[in-house]
């Protein structure tokens, strides 16, 4: 048996449009999110995917984003797993702070230490490392036995809480995942075979 694992990484949010670190906080989408979550939810229709078990963290933009997907798929009536292993890296004191303000502040090369390396947290936040230590057990309890089952399964999250996954699912290390951009609104699938293994990555 073989499962499907589609990775949506939530549309642009009001914050991402003002370069303001999120985090844990809380923005919604802006127009253009919404216009992302919407021809994903498209492309997956096209594509005839019909998931079986829908997940999203506990941050708004990404529920908002899967609800749009959904109402563009014209799939209703569904329970959503939410939960907050899935969420955002924490960036602490960086949260709510301009990028260009934190360069001033903290200077240039050690914003870039806590942006782009994997093991360096920010004050008060979360590393890379510290995001995969919640979001991957929460996929190898929660997801990863559904997928062994032959299961279809949307997830919409953020950035860093899929490059956890996707580390994990391609094989990545630390330095090539952290050069792996994932785009708003941008999906990436996966099918997984019954050992739990990637069998393929699908272009959509």
């Amino acid at each position: 048996m073989t499962g499907t694992l589609i990775l949506v990484r939530h549309g642009q949010s009001e914050w991402n449009l003002k370069n303001l670190f999120t985090g844990w906080r809380n923005p919604n989408l802006t127009e253009l999110g919404e216009t992302e979550a919407r021809e994903t939810g498209k492309a997956l229709k096209a594509k005839g995917i019909v998931p079986d078990l829908y997940y999203t963290s506990a941050l708004r933009r990404a529920q908002h984003t899967l609800d749009l997907m959904l109402e563009e798929m014209e799939i209703l009536n569904v329970t959503i797993t939410r939960n907050i292993a899935l969420n955002e890296r924490d960036y602490g004191d960086l949260a709510g702070l301009n990028k260009d303000d934190a360069r001033a502040k903290w200077g240039e090369e050690q914003v870039l230490i806590w942006r782009r390396s994997y093991d360096v947290p920010p004050p008060g936040g979360e590393s890379l490392k510290d995001t995969a230590a919640r979001t991957l057990p929460y996929y190898e309890s929660e997801i990863l036995p559904q997928l062994k089952a032959g299961k279809t399964i949307l997830i919409a999250a953020h950035g860093n809480s899929l490059r956890a996954l996707v580390m994990a699912i391609e094989g990545l290390t630390p330095e090539e995942i952290l050069k792996r951009e994932i785009g708003t609104g941008e999906p990436t699938i996966y099918r997984i075979g019954a050992d739990g293994a990637l069998e393929e990555r699908v272009e959509v």
